[in-house]
């Protein structure tokens, strides 16, 4: 059986391919900036339905003030993504920008290792270095 953290992380992965073919698709006759703007009020929708629902939902100011400010500097970093996102898809070929956007998966590893002070073995850098090389290949083919 495999664990939580691997069924979701799959899923996770499944959904952000969908998302690259869907806004591409979607980005044919509008600015990416408002394509984004479109695809984030969905979101919000979705989830200001969602949270509740599932009776997941608390007061946020009652969060600590440090817990607020990761969560609004990850939020500043995800806008800032998608817009990079949304723009490059706009522009180039799914196929290329998503691999490109993946180096995101060895970014976040050497994030880890420098900030959370987390430790990697030889097989995750060696995996790391393969994602690396493979995101090179296919952002560089002509």
């Amino acid at each position: 059986m495999l664990p939580q953290w691997l069924f979701w992380a799959l899923l996770s992965a499944v959904f952000a391919a969908l998302t690259a073919i869907f806004a591409k698709l979607g980005l044919q006759r509008v600015d990416s900036d408002l394509a984004m703007l479109l695809r984030t009020l969905v979101i919000v929708v979705v989830l200001a339905v969602f949270v509740p629902a599932t009776g997941k939902w608390s007061n946020p100011l009652a969060l600590p003030a440090s817990t607020l400010g990761w969560l609004t500097l990850s939020a500043l970093a995800t806008g800032a993504s998608w817009v990079c996102y949304f723009r490059a898809l706009q522009l180039g070929q799914a196929s290329q920008v998503a691999p490109v956007d993946k180096l995101s998966v060895v970014l976040v590893a050497l994030f880890a290792v420098a900030f959370l002070h987390e430790r990697l073995g030889w097989r995750e850098w060696t995996g790391l270095l393969m994602i690396g090389g493979g995101v090179l290949l296919l952002a560089l083919k002509r």
